[in-house]
């Protein structure tokens, strides 16, 4: 019997980070170009994280919000769910299920060094090839 997969296994290391000052539509621009579904906001002023997801995105067009107007701590998850790199993907999933989501911030010694998303998970379980890295920048 093979060991469980892990979180490490699965996450993805290069992370999208941004201010909670910017616009949804510069969010959007970021994560279409790194082909990341979320953004890890980072608020020096509260020293928290959440993350922006394209789900709060299309959330906020359906309301008919201007995507240049609204920032993304307006629209930011900040009851976060955090992973840590030894977790299994079985508990990660079982997390992502109970809490209604798609995306987990993964930390190590309180740093975030990755994200793991519901996408990842079933990449690695069904031995799908990951797509190349997104660029970092």
């Amino acid at each position: 019997m093979s060991p469980p997969m892990l979180v490490r296994d699965a996450m993805s290391s290069v992370i999208l980070t941004i201010g909670p000052a910017h616009t949804l539509r510069q969010a959007a621009r970021l994560m279409s170009a790194r082909r990341v579904g979320s953004a890890i906001v980072l608020d020096p002023d509260t020293s928290g994280l959440g993350i922006l997801t394209e789900r709060d995105v299309l959330n906020s067009l359906g309301a008919g919000q201007d995507p240049d107007r609204e920032r993304a701590h307006a629209h930011t998850t900040s009851d976060v769910v955090f992973a840590a790199p030894q977790w299994t993907l079985d508990e990660a999933a079982r997390a992502m299920s109970h809490g209604g989501f798609r995306h987990l911030i993964v930390l190590e010694a309180g740093d975030p060094v990755g994200v793991v998303s519901v996408r990842d998970i079933i990449r690695c379980w069904t031995g799908a090839r990951q797509p190349a890295p997104a660029l970092a920048g």
